[in-house]
């Protein structure tokens, strides 16, 4: 068996190991960046953007059926699914394409191929032939969707994952959708407005990213609206019955059974490490066998070793991961002159319709953290440009500080959702007042505007600030 050594290895190609293998080469050429299966990240291949191109079919389905309201007469709608699919899986392969451009553009010696283990702290091995001497190691590895165990075995090839979805020859003509989080929502969503006959199992909770129960609870009103959505099931077996998925299910008390061509399992992700025999690299363990690592410099213990991306599970999200790819990365590379790097405002957006986001730590951390604050809403149905545009449904609620009257974050399910978590999260990250929100300039009418109510309405709970003085006296409570 061939012996190298290296400065630093990075093990796995996807957004965070990419980034990293970028940033250790500024410190040292003695870097390494291997993957076991094809290069491409997440997002372009399987995530982000193969799922907005399915949502972007289908929101376009949608404006046409609800063209009517505005006395726009479209005429009937109708969805050719295996177009829709060519054309998601065309614009997917450009965008990964891309990616894979970019990693056969380094150097070839660097670029290593195959499954990889420890063997002893900072020892690995690559394939069968190759023994790795690394200083430093980067795990990357991503993460993938999880399967409860034996529905494999029960559905056979009638079981989906998201990433199964964008290889479907032609949409089919229902679905049964598990988990109600991020993935399960959106592509549900995007499903039934394709036509598909879609039920999303919910056991009820938090949905899609947000917790505060009251968003949660107008998000679910607003989706159980359009979509079929069994809140509080739980699935008690599934089956094949003539083809065909047959899910049984309990919910009220009540036992239930429905039939599907397909069940999607959106049952969350976990991080790729169980191959990794990461018990013989000395690195702590959580319960779920994820190394122990600090967000702020993304070392685990006080190891020569770092996690970055999906595989740290400190959220699962490609800008997170880029960052965490280029702080340990960076410290690989300058080891042992680790540093730690302030991280970005948290910020995590669901392209449902409506959009639903979180900015900051959210409700339920600052609960749990014994923050003292308080919450301003704005309701979407009397909102002034909402209305206009017939989007004029959702909650949305700004959290601040008592006695700083530090603005703290939010969360929301809000037409426009994607734009008005990034002013908040901008604000957020600078460190912004409630009253320095109030005080920006507010364009009328826009969606936006209507932060300005919930401002207003959070101050006053703060017990701080000037008087309210309205910004536009003839337009109402919800300009």
């Amino acid at each position: 068996m061939e012996t190298r050594r290296v400065d630093v290895a990075v093990i796995g190609a996807g957004t965070a190991g990419m980034t990293a293998f970028h940033a250790a080469r500024k410190h040292t050429d003695a870097v390494v960046l291997i993957e076991a299966e094809a290069y491409g990240t997440t997002c372009a291949r399987v995530g982000c953007m193969p799922s907005k191109l399915l949502i972007a079919a289908a929101d376009a389905a949608h404006a046409a059926r609800e063209a009517d309201g505005f006395g726009v007469h479209a005429g009937g709608v109708t969805v050719d699914g295996a177009a829709v699919l060519q054309r998601v899986r065309l614009e997917r392969d450009r965008f990964v394409q891309g990616v894979v451009n970019i990693v056969e553009e380094w150097p070839e010696p660097q670029m290593l191929h195959g499954r990889t283990r420890f063997i002893a702290p900072g020892v690995l091995q690559v394939g069968d032939e190759l023994r790795l001497e690394a200083a430093r190691v980067v795990i990357a590895t991503g993460a993938s969707p999880h399967v409860p165990d034996g529905w494999r075995e029960a559905l056979g090839d009638r079981l989906a994952l998201s990433d199964d979805v964008f290889e479907w020859a032609t949409l089919p003509e229902s679905v049964a959708v598990v988990g109600a989080g991020v993935i399960g929502l959106e592509i549900g969503q995007a499903l039934h407005r394709l036509g598909v006959r879609v039920t999303v199992f919910d056991r009820g909770g938090p949905i899609g990213p947000v917790r505060d129960p009251e968003i949660a609870a107008a998000a679910r009103a607003i989706f159980a609206g359009e979509l079929q959505l069994a809140t509080g099931a739980e699935i008690e077996a599934l089956s094949l019955e003539n083809g065909r998925v047959r899910v049984d299910y309990a919910q009220q008390g009540q036992r239930k059974s429905a039939t599907f061509e397909r069940l999607l399992a959106a049952t969350g992700r976990r991080p790729n490490v169980s191959g990794l025999d990461l018990h013989k690299a000395g690195a702590p363990l959580d319960r779920h066998g994820v190394p122990k690592s600090n967000r702020t410099t993304c070392q685990v213990g006080d190891l020569p070793l770092f996690i970055a991306g999906d595989a740290a599970a400190h959220g699962m999200l490609l800008h997170e991961a880029a960052d965490e790819g280029r702080i340990a990365g960076d410290n690989a590379g300058r080891w042992p002159d680790v540093r730690a790097s302030v991280r970005r405002a948290l910020l995590s957006i669901a392209f449902t319709d409506p959009q639903m986001a979180v900015v900051g730590e959210g409700h339920e951390a600052l609960k749990e953290a014994g923050v003292s604050f308080a919450t301003g809403a704005i309701d979407f149905a009397t909102q002034g440009r909402s209305r206009v545009m017939r989007q004029n449904r959702g909650l949305l609620h700004l959290y601040g500080e008592h006695g700083s009257g530090r603005f703290l974050g939010a969360e929301m399910a809000a037409p426009e959702g994607e734009h008005l978590s990034h002013l908040l999260a901008w604000a957020l990250h600078d460190g912004w007042t409630v009253q320095q929100l109030i005080e920006a300039p507010y364009y009328h009418p826009t969606v936006a505007e209507g932060l300005r109510g919930a401002l207003r309405e959070l101050q006053r709970a703060l017990h701080m600030g000037p008087p309210p003085v309205p910004s536009c006296l003839d337009c109402g409570p919800g300009a």
